[in-house]
């Protein structure tokens, strides 16, 4: 585990309190962040982000599987077993989420330590994107009620770690969420109550997720000393006292709400705290969404171009 001097932890403590941090941000000041989306070409979606250091690469793959309840579910997988307890319905398909952090991206990722960080968050995933809070429709990936339905596969790497991590993933899956595609599936009365399904080959007709708009971001908030932060570093994060995440829709919603480590907070901060989560998280989203059309519009640009000397 990383470690840091009182000294170091004074100082910034102290720069806190007077609203001056180490990188000259203010206390609610988010750094910038950099996108990349399509860049995985095996994948129905993917996208590489980078806040400061903080470097986290995420595939979205959509298969197919079985609508199963948890009475007859015999599945080894953890993750996925957590949310079929969670959701016994049968008209509905589900997320399944996955973090694995690169050792090299920080110490605390090296050892044991590193799968109980990659089964925190992974759970947190899991938990904030299946049900009406993800904004992920749900009922929209059922193919036929009660046998099949598409599962949406949200795999992170975590390449390299300079604090903030969650918001990080939460901001890329967003955006990887809205690069992903579905192919089309046309159901067929095959007679006897039976259905079939074919899935069109047309990359054209493939579809994207509906409610992508509405999946939300996590705002974390590190209470420093008597005041608190947002977007902290990995140094900031060694001075946390105590820790809020926060996760909010477009609409300013709050849609999950986690405390960590075991500080105290008071009441009157904590109201101030979820306000600025609130604010922030609808700015995080609207850049984020502004920049995802700007880089569809240079997309689009670069596959109208011509090429050749038939013009």
């Amino acid at each position: 585990m990383a470690l840091i001097s009182p000294s170091e932890k004074d100082f910034i403590t102290k720069g806190i309190e007077a609203d001056m941090r180490n990188d000259g941000r203010s206390r609610i000041a988010y750094r910038d962040f950099t996108i990349e989306t399509g860049i995985v070409s095996q994948a129905s979606g993917s996208c590489r982000l980078r806040l400061s250091k903080t470097d986290v690469l995420i595939g979205v793959k959509v298969e197919i599987g079985d609508i199963i309840s948890n009475t007859t579910s015999d599945n080894n997988n953890e993750q996925e077993q957590d949310i079929v307890n969670n959701q016994n319905e049968s008209d509905k398909g589900r997320i399944v989420c996955s973090v694995e952090c690169s050792p090299s991206a920080s110490r605390d990722f090296e050892g044991k330590g590193a799968n109980d960080i990659n089964n925190e968050l992974s759970q947190i995933m899991n938990r904030v994107l299946n049900g009406p809070q993800g904004g992920i429709d749900l009922k929209s990936l059922c193919i036929i009620p009660g046998a099949q339905c598409w599962i949406i596969y949200v795999d992170v790497l975590v390449l390299d770690y300079d604090g903030n991590l969650l918001d990080t993933i939460f901001l890329a899956t967003r955006a990887a969420l809205q690069n992903t595609r579905i192919p089309k599936t046309e159901i067929q009365d095959i007679g006897n109550g039976q259905l079939e399904f074919d899935i069109s080959d047309d990359i054209e007709d493939a579809e994207k997720i509906k409610g992508w708009e509405d999946v939300p971001v996590t705002v974390s908030l590190n209470k420093i000393g008597q005041k608190y932060i947002v977007d902290a570093t990995a140094m900031e994060e060694l001075c946390t006292d105590t820790k809020i995440i926060i996760a909010v829709n477009r609409n300013g919603e709050i849609c999950a709400m986690q405390k960590s480590l075991y500080g105290s907070l008071n009441p009157s901060l904590l109201t101030e705290m979820i306000r600025t989560a609130k604010d922030i998280g609808k700015v995080l989203i609207k850049n984020l969404d502004t920049t995802l059309e700007h880089e569809q519009v240079m997309a689009s640009r670069a596959n109208n171009k011509k090429f050749g000397f038939f013009i």
